[in-house]
């Protein structure tokens, strides 16, 4: 029985999925059906090829994605085969295929069967127990760092016994004493990390041919999902298993590549065509998601990229309303905006909370945001995230705060005390300096600044960390706060009533994820940029549109920088259906200070033609 994609795929798609001659790569815009393609291509091989699906491996990067994969495959299986039993392709992360490969090759490299793999947690432990053998403290050099400079070098296929000739400075030098430990100590303990798995798997593959041709016998058709997202360990494993056969089929948009800190290398896809010479390449640029004028915005954005290839995507849906571009005040006008077009778009339509998405640059943001919604009783969720006072930093922060004006805070001393005793030691020494007239005198930002710099709390974090460089901007950020109530009670009474506020809405089951039935809950989704890729809603706000936050302070002096925040722009523009908000301030607080930044250039990069500014007289003080 032959297989009729005619109703299911578009032109586009229908040419990619039926094509036979060899390598593939198929440029899937924002929006385009890439899932679809990439399932439906699948079952081509299966239903029009005869190929057996044990033959087949779908790699993507997470277990939802593959979990979806594999369940289209299987609707269209069973749809097409009727009364009959059929099984399907392999379908998981790298990582899940690379684990799974070492459990029953591994013995070629000498990694046990049973080999443990080590989570965060675990690896930073042990980076600590290698540098206490080697003496090097961990207050000099902080472990999360020296972590961090192992992973990226596994990511890219560098060794602990190959990382010494390219290390340069005494960071580097030191991380190549401690890469040699630490991986000596995961062998003794018979264990893996998960960079580990990638550089294990392509390591076993280069040293053992026999193992290879089994592996590449087994997976004749390869399909990998977001290309552009892969690093060096995955771009090398993929090139290993399809270099027999040679059917290998990578979906990708270079344009949605916005992790190139996590080590994912958007050349990849540029880097197919010099291994695969016969490379054929199929662009997706029909779009089921946005409206026209979202879209032809978001081209105009991303089409300021020079390093990697653009599509132009257009849909059959109307141009929709022009996007509404609003100049707040400062960053509390910006939230209470957001509140007033929520509550007029829920009274003068259908529209339920979840239709509506709150984008912003960095985690930090979403504090004015929380408490703005809380005071106007508007369910939301934090996607991906951790409410701003409830952060492990900020909670520190506080307990020293806590401590200033209460030594008998038994919750908060316990909590120093895991800071360390030499921190614990130099805070007291503060407190007995000050004393209560002097905690009286001072500000609330000047006692901050104070226990900051005694206990040296910020030298816990590492600003060359992605994560921790975000931490110290909430910290940064929760002296905004404190600069707006310089008593240092009024300021922990305002963070206590504020937390207070989370109580009922908790009760209610607003801040938790799911419904026992999996229901989607009907809130506002508050998320930073990067959390929203995959992801669409009827209504999108992007927040703090403006120079040095959006794009970041940190990439306006580097071009490949600068991109890939133009990436992140697009990625969070395109998750818009029906409408797209995008705010900037005159002046914002923020990370304690009060500043005037310029207009983002991406809102520059905009044609006024699709743009609507709406005025300060649009925007009513209330909804009565």
């Amino acid at each position: 029985m032959s297989f009729d994609f005619t109703k299911d795929l578009n032109p586009q798609q229908k040419r990619a999925v039926i094509y036979n001659k060899g390598p593939l790569l198929i440029l899937a815009g924002a929006g385009s059906g890439k899932t679809r393609a990439l399932t439906y291509r699948a079952a081509f091989f299966i239903l029009e090829k005869g190929i057996e699906p044990e033959n087949i491996l779908l790699v993507t990067f997470t277990n939802k994605a593959a979990a979806e994969m594999k369940m289209r495959i299987a609707k269209l299986l069973s749809k097409n085969l009727k009364n009959k039993q059929q099984s399907l392709p392999y379908a998981g992360t790298f990582h899940s295929f690379c684990a799974r490969l070492l459990r029953i090759e591994g013995r070629y490299l000498g990694i046990a069967p049973n080999y443990l793999i080590y989570d965060t947690s675990d690896q930073t432990d042990l980076i600590k127990q290698a540098m206490g053998q080697l003496g090097i403290s961990v207050s000099h050099f902080k472990p999360v760092s020296i972590l961090s400079a192992i992973s990226s070098a596994k990511n890219e296929l560098v060794g602990s016994t190959e990382y010494p000739q390219y290390s340069r400075g005494i960071f580097q030098k030191t991380v190549a004493q401690v890469y040699l430990k630490y991986q000596k100590l995961l062998r003794k303990y018979e264990a893996l990390d998960f960079d580990d798995l990638l550089f294990e798997a392509v390591k076993l593959f280069w040293k053992n041919p026999e193992v290879l041709a089994k592996y590449q016998h087994r997976f004749s058709h390869i399909l990998v999902d977001e290309y552009q997202d892969t690093n060096k360990a995955q771009y090398e494993l993929t090139k290993l298993l399809a270099k027999k056969w040679r059917h290998l089929t990578v979906v990708a948009d270079a344009s949605q590549s916005i992790y190139g800190w996590r080590g994912a290398n958007f050349r990849n896809v540029l880097n197919l065509s010099h291994d695969f010479p016969d490379l054929q390449t199929f662009n997706l640029e029909q779009n089921y998601r946005s409206k026209q004028t979202i879209l032809d915005a978001a081209h105009a954005v991303i089409s300021h990229n020079t390093t990697h290839p653009v599509l132009k995507l257009w849909t059959k849906k109307d141009k929709g309303e022009k996007i509404k571009l609003y100049q707040a005040r400062s960053e509390k006008d910006e939230a209470q905006f957001l509140v007033w077009q929520i509550k007029l778009s829920m009274r003068d339509s259908q529209s339920r909370y979840s239709d509506f998405a709150v984008f912003y640059r960095t985690n930090a943001q979403s504090r004015v945001l929380e408490e703005t919604f809380l005071e106007a009783a508007i369910p939301y969720l934090l996607a991906g995230g951790i409410r701003f006072y409830q952060r492990k930093e900020i909670k520190d922060c506080l307990a020293y705060l806590h401590l200033l004006i209460n030594k008998k805070d038994l919750v908060s001393f316990r909590r120093i005390k895991k800071l360390g005793k030499r921190r614990t030691t130099r805070f007291f020494e503060l407190v007995g300096k000050l004393g209560s007239e002097g905690i009286k005198k001072y500000s609330s930002t000047r006692l901050l600044g104070k226990v900051l710099k005694a206990t040296d709390y910020l030298s816990l974090y590492d600003r060359k960390n992605e994560q921790d460089f975000y931490r110290l901007e909430n910290i940064k950020e929760l002296d905004s706060v404190a600069a707006e109530f310089p008593k240092l009670e009024d300021f922990l009474e305002n963070v206590a009533l504020v937390e207070q506020e989370y109580l009922p809405v908790d009760q209610l089951g607003i801040l938790s994820k799911l419904t026992k039935n999996k229901e989607k809950k009907n809130a506002v989704i508050l998320m930073t940029a990067h959390a929203a890729k995959g992801l669409e809603f009827k209504t999108v706000f992007m927040v703090g549109m403006e120079e040095g936050l959006f794009p970041h302070s940190r990439s306006l002096l580097n071009k490949e920088a600068i991109e890939e925040e133009r990436r992140l722009a697009y990625v969070g523009i395109t998750r818009a259906q029906d409408r797209l908000f995008l705010i900037f301030s005159l002046r914002r607080l923020y990370f304690g200070i009060r500043s005037s930044n310029q207009i983002s250039r991406f809102i520059a990069e905009i044609p006024q033609d699709l743009l609507e500014f709406i005025k300060d007289n649009d925007y009513p003080s209330s909804l009565s």
